[in-house]
């Protein structure tokens, strides 16, 4: 039973899992009367798959056509571009080419072409050597041909989710961090939710927890209607904004049964990235690179460019994908358990799905219980301003309302001190030096924090009004300081 007496935890709608499906979930249903609920296991939203993917908004024509990835791929990619200005996240539509290396390949390509014109995809073409050449110089020059999909297209994807949570913030949606669901139990007309942070009760539930929807819908479902999700590990190398146009556009290579191969793509900010690899795990939270994979990248990545810019690489990491069994999306309400949704298996295109895995969502949920439109939402949402990307009058008025905008704190992206205040005073504001990086690049450059991490450490402190032991890369015991006392103490007791 729920202890529905703590506090007020009774709610309309729960979901389960703050990344860029849940968020854009909460976004939509925000426009409603509905009283929301997002709970996030982690201390921060966007800290799951949604924080380490390609960034790529895919045209939509890998998908099988009569799936929901192919219905909900071309959908998301076309609201994408209105979504970016509504929200104020980076997009840029860069065009995508799938290459083929092999003339007894070519007839693959005009599969995939007919595939993404039967999925609705928009003005695809067929490039010969040259014209592949022409555009893209820097691709090997043993390509055959390639399909072209110029409605492809980069974000940034910490921009899109945090933006989209921001939003559901202000429309009234409830977030509640570092909540781990335990247990979900049928109680009545709805369902009490236990968590590490208490008991919740709601008349829906949205599952929406990556690669862990399995373990959630697993809680309410029967033995013959269990479900599995296998985390797919990819690792990425990121390389220096000096060679990020190398490439245009996103380079893919003719996909396999396991993804779409190690693509290489410019970023939304100007870097370069290569990626991913595609190996199956059973431990849902551990994402350490390797040496195999990192090598597996940088051999790869050769048959789409001439030359690899190792020589540039800044960081690598991995990300897991929530691959479920049956290849497609397993989004819609759970057999035998009315009010409990599934958002589950949301592997790649899921970033370019999202936004219209917010709309479907949202209308199964209304014909489940429909709720009035809500007077007043606020449809848009004015980001962090960059100061390095801002015009020379725009730097001086901010700097002028708060000198903080003019302490330049991360040197590599030129991130101010205002902004990273900006970052923490914000609705869900980071609390984290990862939630500062998120939200402000302040980190994401060369050095990749070697310079200002003491100092960005510092500002959470003072802000949030802690002692500098306090902060916290990210989630769990992620402490960067274990001393308060700066007298740290050699072996022989010689003080230093």
């Amino acid at each position: 039973m729920c202890n529905r007496v703590e506090q007020d935890r009774d709610f309309d709608v729960l979901i389960i899992g703050a990344g860029v499906c849940g968020s854009s979930i909460a976004r939509e249903l925000s426009r409603k009367e509905l009283k929301i609920a997002v709970l996030e296991k982690e201390t921060d939203i966007c800290e799951g798959t949604s924080k380490a993917n390609s960034g790529i908004v895919h045209a939509g024509y890998d998908a099988k056509p009569g799936t929901l990835k192919a219905k909900l791929n071309v959908q998301g990619s076309r609201m994408m571009k209105q979504l970016s200005e509504e929200l104020d996240f980076a997009y840029r539509k860069n065009g995508a080419m799938v290459l083929c290396m092999d003339e007894k390949d070519k007839e693959k390509l005009e599969e995939l072409k007919q595939r993404g014109i039967t999925n609705g995809v928009e003005k695809l073409q067929i490039l010969d050597r040259q014209q592949i050449l022409n555009m893209e110089p820097s691709v090997n020059p043993e390509v055959v041909s390639a399909l072209y999909a110029p409605s492809s297209a980069v974000v940034c994807p910490f921009e899109l989710t945090i933006a989209l949570a921001e939003n559901a913030a202000v429309n009234g949606a409830e977030f509640f961090l570092s909540t781990e669901v335990t247990d979900v139990i049928k109680e009545g007309k709805g369902f009490c939710v236990k968590t590490s942070k208490g008991d919740f009760y709601t008349k829906a539930v949205i599952n929406a927890a990556g690669v862990y929807a399995d373990k959630i819908h697993n809680m309410v479902s029967g033995k013959a209607d269990r479900i599995s999700i296998t985390p797919r590990k990819g690792e990425y190398l990121l390389y220096d904004k000096a060679v990020g146009n190398m490439v245009s556009s996103t380079l893919f290579q003719l996909p396999t049964a396991l993804g779409k191969g190690i693509l290489v793509t410019p970023t939304v900010h100007g870097n370069l990235i290569t990626g991913p690899t595609a190996q199956d795990c059973e431990d849902k939270d551990v994402t350490p690179t390797s040496q195999e994979g990192i090598a597996q990248i940088q051999k790869k990545a050769l048959q789409s460019i001439a030359n690899v810019p190792s020589g540039q690489v800044i960081t690598s990491f991995a990300g897991l994908r929530a691959h479920g069994e049956s290849g497609d999306f397993m989004i819609g309400q759970v057999t035998g358990v009315p009010g409990f949704f599934d958002v589950a298996g949301i592997e790649s295109p899921g970033l370019s799905c999202a936004p219209a895995i917010g709309v479907y969502v949202a209308d199964l949920v209304n014909d489940y219980m429909p709720a009035a439109d809500k007077a007043g939402f606020v449809a848009k949402r004015k980001g962090i301003p960059h100061m390095a990307n801002l015009p020379t009058e725009e730097k001086q008025r901010l700097i002028l309302s708060n000198p903080a905008y003019g302490n330049v704190i991360c040197r590599c992206e030129m991130v101010t001190e205002g902004e990273i205040l900006d970052a923490i005073y914000r609705p869900l504001g980071a609390t984290t030096t990862d939630g500062v990086k998120r939200r402000t690049r302040a980190g994401m450059g060369r050095c990749q924090s070697g310079f200002c991490l003491p100092k960005v450490i510092e500002i959470l402190a003072r802000e949030l009004k802690v002692e500098e032991t306090h902060i916290r890369k990210a989630s769990g015991d992620s402490f960067y300081l274990l001393e308060e006392d700066s007298q740290l103490s050699l072996e022989g007791g010689e003080e230093i």
